[in-house]
């Protein structure tokens, strides 16, 4: 099986001059839903993941950023949802919004295309990591950004502070092998938490932990993994004794579930992680429950969900983000099979390929412009 290079057709289709548009129905921008943080800062993932983006791309995450920007408060905290009437629907928090915006930055920081993206991302990254969530996910995510930022600086206080408080927030797993899992119930984009906990033990130099993680995500893939494919934890979560496989299964957790296993490839050596990738393209390509295609090659979008028979019509910016993202592990995965070197370069469009090695301070800039850079 061959990975599909990632498209960003609709990307492109869901964005426009002031962010990304949460929903679509089947690929026309649903434009009275308005924009979230979420996405926006998935967005800035993905494109900052991308190792030459085109200039439209660079252009994609000037104007995420400049979101993110405008979606952060002084103290750090994110409101998320932002109306197509140009006023914000919510107030600043710490829920699942804020560590998506610190994994957005803190990618864009390490990964981004311009020396002015990876600056302000950076600035930004450090207001807000000194916030702590009391939410699994947000602080899972959160530790995510962290992990991009340590890449580059690996004593930045505030990133490691991040990995500290996400092993406290996330809790240590039961011993219990039927359900090593710290929460009763299988939730959403689940594979991030055990993603979180590897790279956290791993960056503290906490073995404990980080054998942790790899055991729950070992038991997260072999609870996801049914004759011989991937059959993902429904939208309305799972707990023990309820039945498989179950619908409708969602984009957003073979996304986490791609980047988790290569995360545990990385840090492990051990290749054998990345047949969860190869799995993980397979289901979107139609080896699922379904046996049918969640990549819409026509479009380039992502499919918002599996039925029993069918998938969804309607391709909003999670699943379209979720699809690419996992295309991107794909290709890498493939790059790493061909023994290719594969290297997260930093930067692509001005004085170099490197991100600056000093942390530059926080400077508390509110009045920044997308022009600017």
């Amino acid at each position: 099986m061959t990975c599909p290079a990632a498209p960003f057709r609709h990307l492109l289709r869901l964005s426009d001059h002031v962010g990304l548009l949460e929903h679509a129905e089947g690929i026309v921008p649903r434009h009275e839903h308005g924009y979230c943080v979420d996405d926006v800062a998935r967005g800035l993932v993905v494109v900052c993941r991308e190792p030459s983006p085109a200039p439209e791309l660079i252009t994609l995450a000037r104007r995420y950023l400049y979101f993110l920007a405008q979606a952060q408060a002084p103290d750090g905290r994110f409101r998320n949802r932002f109306g197509y009437n140009r006023r914000w629907r919510d107030e600043p928090g710490t829920e699942d919004c804020w560590g998506r915006a610190l994994w957005g930055l803190g990618t864009a920081a390490a990964r981004g295309p311009t020396a002015a993206i990876r600056a302000e991302s950076l600035s930004r990254f450090d207001q807000s990591a000194q916030v702590c969530s009391e939410w699994p996910h947000a602080m899972a995510f959160a530790a995510l950004g962290a992990a991009e930022v340590l890449e580059n600086w690996p004593d930045h206080p505030g990133a490691l502070s991040l990995l500290t408080g996400a092993t406290a927030v996330i809790g240590e797993p039961p011993a219990n092998a039927a359900w090593p899992w710290p929460a009763p119930r299988l939730s959403y984009a689940n594979a991030a938490i055990a993603e979180a906990v590897i790279v956290a033990g791993w960056r503290l130099g906490r073995d404990p932990v980080l054998r942790n993680g790899l055991r729950m995500l070992e038991w997260l893939l072999a609870g996801e993994t049914r004759n011989g494919h991937l059959s993902m934890v429904p939208v309305g979560g799972w707990g023990p004794g309820e039945a498989r496989p179950a619908f409708d299964q969602q984009p957003i957790e073979v996304a986490a579930l791609a980047d988790a296993c290569m995360r545990a490839a990385a840090v492990t050596g051990d290749s054998n992680w990345l047949t969860g990738v190869d799995m993980c393209v397979a289901w979107f390509l139609g080896d699922n429950d379904a046996k049918v295609p969640l990549l819409d090659e026509r479009s380039g979008g992502g499919c918002d969900g599996l039925s029993p028979t069918s998938r969804n019509s309607n391709q909003g910016a999670e699943s379209t983000l979720a699809m690419i993202s996992v295309m991107q592990q794909g290709c890498r995965r493939e790059a790493e099979g061909r023994g290719a070197a594969w290297t997260e370069e930093r930067g692509t469009s001005d004085e170099g390929r490197r991100a600056p090695q000093s942390a530059p301070q926080a400077s508390g800039r509110r009045s920044m412009s997308a022009a600017q850079l």
